[in-house]
């Protein structure tokens, strides 16, 4: 792809003469995509105006009236938005078995979405992961609850921890306006809460449901209930407070059936190809407690003055049981005689039990007010935003098994499905026939628990003014300026514990077990017994009250982070237009104001000591000591966009934007951590951000009910990508967390360039105008993304880690084909629809080679969802979701046999009734 680089008045000059070829009459429907709530950096606005047939601005309308926004509304304000967006209401989203808001969003044009635990998580826009995009909640930036990410950034916003039962609305911004907060190389997430009615009726909506995950038969419990009303003035009058609260609540106890292997990838020494390292039986049972709550407060004396506070929580708490046999194998394969497919070697075996608890919650609270004042409009806001994450307890235990038995195993036959034995045993290698599923035989061997917590809060304050001006014929033309600033302070810290090992009593697992054989897996697996967590806990206890439990004092002051990042920002852009054509354009300038703190390990024995302390005294001695790395830089963002009506339906865009990617928190800062499993990551304080220039060009054809035909084509020259280079590895010297299972290691650096373009495709229609009768309900819906990414990676020498020369690659979490399809019947009080979707393949963490890339799989999902209105006010529903049980499919290098991780997660039925007036 060629470089798009040109300077700021090269681009807007050519993009103006390029586009002004006509001087039609005014445009029939005026954009303006700016409102109160729902501009960039939380409350831009713009004063409310009409197209020639007197229409409202349809995203205007999205935003106040959000509680109650049509999809019809939705695609008006898709149309006039002066930039490319895409738009979806609670209505629509309510039509499949979406739990979170993540999982609604993938069904948007150009979206992929990263599933954990079952469960979409992460949104990836256009090809580019999740941290590279912003998200806003109202208009406020929300930082991150999760401290894990694709990437490693630990930007991305977690979208399991958002309830759909707090949305009104879902905006995704593709190319970004001078009002938009620059930090959105993706693009923009923006969710509008419900807010209070504006047409002063009372209003309640109640949701009562249940369900059932068929994986444990283990059931759901769904509620949620939002009332708002406006009152305060005379009766029959105007009444100028409003008020909506609402609150909901999601339980499930979701089930995991897991395999996992590493690979020995010594070919090169003579270990044959595809021999295992190690291999892990995972059993998991999670326990998921979603919580959501707020208020919406409006004050508005006149049409010309509004003023509102809002509050907002929402997170989860979660439990998780994971059960594991290891097949702890000796790394010595040979070809199995009696099959050409498989290896035979020596094996131990370990069973553990991981026994966690964590909190993740998301806080918004804001003020602020809207003032129109001889038609221009002011509108400022001050708000508070915080993410936590809280993780009290992580109980890992681990049971060995020192008899070694001789295994086969076949990972080529069947690669989805591997077959693992125990051979009789034979005294010329010691080696005895056992049984790795029977608890006899094992006994405690070690012991730990940690906690995690980690902070991230942000102050966000601006103010906008937007000045209606009249040097061409378009009736929403206007100067806008404004300021804002992000004030952000992220804090972590980590404690770890272990039982000493002089201290382990011998704790054999029969004592310490309940249950009988657990098989899974759809039953090619056998676990045995559970461990039971509260025997285990009481051993650490014991330990503890007798002084025998140590802390890991450098891993600890490794994690500690202590960042603060503030940007403030300047923003100017002109909005005009000739006849049929629309042109928005200006500049915002970025200025970046960090410290990232942390302790870095010294053991070279030159560190002092009054400066770095001594945290383990054992030879070499371990100095740690603090780092603090200050970063200052300011940015240039020009902007410029344009929409042509061909006809009232037939809209043309074209755009060029720019847009940037702060490094990471976890990837910035100077600090080695080690979690709960062993794996381990290595920040580099030396990163610089990532910016790209993007450009856009699309068709769009408005259809009849909602519906929509439209292809675009984009593209992104992007400066200084971050690559996450990451590992997978069994046990050995690099594991710093003293796992002997499967882990990875991770670490980042800056890739000179990247590359992308892609196509985006998008039709809907609804056959009521066209099928007769009942047949007119019918509808179909379908959108698909095409990325084509590339840029360099360093090459790693398997022998020494260093880098040796560098590679092209796709980017991570490009997936080179995304789409949905949904087949719709919408008529007489019945709504169904079923929904698929479907991505590609793509990177998940880029390896030392080629062959050592993690690559998640491609995926494919089918939901059902159905709703029945009994009466006007009374609808029950009936869901099923994951119809199709898709798996979670990780493999080494991009073919789909080197797998080294597979999960599913069964099917989910949902049922209950919903109550409106």
């Amino acid at each position: 792809m060629t470089k798009i680089s040109v300077s700021t008045p090269t681009l807007l000059a050519a993009v103006i003469a390029g586009i002004l070829v006509s001087t039609a009459t005014l445009a029939t429907v005026a954009a303006d995509a700016n409102d109160a709530a729902d501009a960039s950096d939380a409350g831009s606005s713009s004063r409310k105006h009409r197209d020639a047939d007197g229409k409202e601005d349809a995203l205007e309308e999205i935003t106040v009236q959000s509680q109650r926004s049509t999809p019809e509304m939705a695609r008006e304000a898709q149309k006039q938005a002066p930039n490319l967006i895409n738009l979806t209401t609670a209505e629509e989203m309510q039509k499949l078995p979406d739990v979170n808001t993540g999982e609604a969003i993938r069904r948007v044009p150009g979206i992929s979405l990263e599933t954990d635990t079952g469960e979409g998580r992460y949104i990836n826009i256009r090809g580019l992961d999740a941290d590279l995009n912003s998200t806003t909640f109202g208009g406020l930036r929300l930082p991150p609850t999760n401290n894990s990410s694709p990437s490693g950034a630990g930007r991305a916003v977690a979208f399991d921890s958002i309830p759909i039962g707090f949305v009104g609305a879902i905006k995704v911004t593709k190319s970004n306006l001078p009002e938009q907060d620059a930090e959105a190389l993706g693009g923009t997430i923006d969710i509008t809460p419900k807010t209070a009615p504006t047409d002063g009726k009372p209003f309640a909506e109640i949701k009562l449901g249940g369900g059932e995950e068929l994986l444990r038969h283990t059931w759901i419990t769904d509620l949620s209930g939002s009332a708002g009303t406006r009152f305060g003035g005379p009766s029959g009058g105007y009444q100028p407070f409003s008020v909506l609260v609402l609150a909901s609540v999601y339980t499930d106890r979701r089930g995991v059936d897991d395999a996992e292997a590493g690979f020995i990838d010594n070919q090169p020494g003579g270990v044959p190809d595809k021999a295992y390292a190690g291999f892990e039986q995972r059993y998991y049972n999670y326990h998921r407690e979603r919580h959501g709550y707020g208020a919406d407060l409006g004050w508005a004396p006149d049409e010309d003055n509004k003023y509102f506070v809002r509050y907002y929580d929402a997170g989860y708490s979660e439990t998780v049981s994971r059960n594991l046999l290891s097949w702890n194998l000796a790394g010595a394969p040979a070809v199995d005689p009696n099959n050409p497919s498989g290896f035979i070697d020596t094996s131990t075996f370990s069973k553990k039990l991981r026994d966690e608890k964590e909190y993740l919650d998301s806080k918004v609270a804001e003020i602020g007010g809207k003032n129109v004042f001889s038609d221009n409009v002011l509108d400022y806001h001050v708000g508070y935003t915080k993410g936590t994450y809280y993780k009290p307890y992580d109980y890992n235990s681990t049971f060995d098994n020192s008899a070694l038995a001789n295994v086969a195993y076949d990972n080529t036959t069947r690669p989805n499905w591997p077959a693992l034995k125990v051979l009789p045993g034979t005294a010329s290698n010691g080696t005895v026939a056992v049984n790795p599923a029977d608890p006899t035989g094992y006994a405690l061997t070690s012991i730990g628990t940690q906690t995690v917590h980690s902070d991230d809060h942000e102050w966000g304050i601006g103010a906008n003014l937007a000045l209606p001006t009249h040097f061409t014929d378009r009736s929403d033309e206007e100067f806008k300026f404004g300021i804002n600033a992000r004030i952000r302070n992220k804090t972590g810290s980590q404690s770890s514990f272990n039982v000493s090992p002089s201290a382990i009593v011998a704790l054999p697992l029969t004592s310490a077990s309940y249950g009988n054989n657990v098989n899974f897996y759809q039953d090619h697996y056998a676990n045995g017994p559970q461990i039971d967590a509260a025997v285990v806990r009481a051993a650490y206890a014991a330990a503890l009250a007798a002084g025998d439990v140590v802390g890991d004092p450098v891993g600890n002051a490794l994690a500690d982070v202590h960042d603060k990042e503030d940007v403030y920002a300047a923003y100017g852009q002109y909005q005009f237009g000739y006849g049929p054509l629309g042109i928005i354009a200006g500049l915002r300038v970025e200025k970046t104001k960090a410290t990232y703190g942390g302790f870095k390990a010294d053991t070279s024995g030159s560190a002092s000591s009054a400066g770095c302390p001594i945290l383990d005294p054992t030879p070499p001695a371990t100095h740690v000591c603090a780092v603090t790395g200050d970063r200052s830089y300011t940015d240039f963002f020009p902007t410029a966009q344009a929409r042509y009506e061909f006809t009232p339906d037939l809209i043309g865009r074209l755009a060029l934007s720019s847009t940037i990617a702060r490094p990471g928190f976890e990837q910035v800062t100077a600090s080695t951590v080690v979690d709960g499993n062993g794996d381990t990551r290595t920040g580099n304080p030396n990163l610089k951000p990532t910016k790209a220039t993007g450009l856009d060009l699309a068709i769009e054809k408005y259809l009849p009910h909602a519906g929509i035909a439209s292809l675009g084509f984009f593209a992104k020259d992007i400066k200084d990508y971050i690559v996450t280079n990451a590992s997978q590895v069994a046990g050995g010297q690099q594991n710093t967390g003293g796992n002997l299972g499967i882990v990875k290691l991770i670490s980042f650096a800056n890739a000179p360039t990247a590359h992308l373009y892609g196509l985006e495709a998008n039709f809907v229609e609804h056959f009521s105008d066209i099928l007769p009768g009942p047949l007119g309900g019918l509808g179909v819906s379908a959108n698909w993304t095409w990325v084509q990414s590339k840029y360099r990676v360093p090459v790693t020498d398997a022998t020494t880690g260093l880098a040796s020369g560098t590679r092209d690659s796709v980017l991570p979490s490009s997936s080179r084909n995304t789409a949905n399809a949904e087949l719709l019947y919408d008529m007489n009080g019945v709504s169904v629809t079923l929904g698929a979707y479907y991505t590609s393949k793509n990177i998940f963490g880029v390896g030392g080679s080629a062959a050592l890339d993690i690559w998640t799989q491609e995926r494919l999902s089918v939901d059902f969802g159905s709703q029945y209105k009994i009466t006007e006010p009374f609808s029950v529903y009936l869901n099923a979701k994951n119809l199709t049980n898709t798996a979670l499919k990780l493999t080494e290098g991009p073919g789909p046999n080197r797998v080294i991780q597979r999960e599913f997660y069964g099917v989910t039925l949902q049922f209950g009734g919903t109550y409106k007036f």
